[in-house]
């Protein structure tokens, strides 16, 4: 199978778990379009759910398609949010926001009871931090917060190349407003320490570690589709 053949087979496992009158969030990325789409046969054949997005690009590809969706203003709890990772450690512990939604993809996941990642063996590693982690910052005071991302890795060990995410020559600006900065660390040995870290730099808004947050990832290989549980 090919790259997104992988893709499709994930998602569609992903699908069984999806039940008539959930309230789903939807993530963002090229896995989760294709979960998208198979999501949107199952509702013009009467699957009733909600749907919340976690981007304005997911948002418009469930309206093409006729997937129904509501707000987390509307409905501020899910029953189950289905998203893709850029890696994928042994304890489920995730680095996302290659697409630039991690922020919402963050607060969705956090309103929901339950999470499930959904991507191709290529996503697992064995530590996090061979994919930059992205964090998202205020375009307000840039060099200042680079800075302190800088002395706050330092800190923790941590040294690599710190770019500002560019889009025609000019700085990606999230759904939300931001810029995000990719971090180049590496091996992250403490993803928890850095973490709480960077959550105490005033300029950062949010950052690409998703962890204790996913339930269970479904990993599409050339042997098949397997369910991957956070080890103990």
């Amino acid at each position: 199978m090919d790259a997104r053949q992988l893709k499709i087979e994930a998602a569609r496992e992903a699908l069984g778990h999806v039940e008539d009158g959930m309230k789903l969030g939807i993530g963002t990325g090229s896995t989760a379009e294709e979960f998208v789409r198979l999501l949107a046969v199952k509702v013009g054949e009467g699957l009733s759910i909600i749907g919340v997005p976690t981007s304005e690009r997911t948002a418009a590809l469930c309206t093409e398609l006729g997937v129904p969706l509501s707000t987390l203003d509307e409905t501020p709890r899910l029953d189950l949010t289905i998203d893709g990772a850029d890696e994928i450690d042994p304890h489920l512990g995730l680095i996302k926001g290659g697409g630039g939604a991690l922020l919402r993809e963050k607060i969705v996941a956090a309103a929901s009871s339950k999470m499930i990642v959904i991507a191709d063996a290529s996503k697992l590693v064995d530590t996090l931090g061979r994919f930059p982690l992205p964090i998202e910052v205020n375009p307000f005071g840039l060099g200042a917060t680079r800075a302190a991302i800088e002395d706050a890795a330092a800190r923790l060990g941590l040294k690599g190349e710190l770019t500002l995410r560019m889009t025609n020559d000019a700085p990606f600006v999230t759904d939300g407003g931001h810029f995000i900065i990719d971090a180049s660390f590496g091996r992250i040995p403490d993803t928890r320490a850095l973490s709480d870290a960077l959550h105490a730099i005033p300029g950062v808004v949010e950052h690409g570690l998703f962890l204790g947050l996913a339930k269970a990832a479904i990993v599409a290989e050339a042997g098949g589709v397997r369910t991957v549980r956070p080890a103990v």
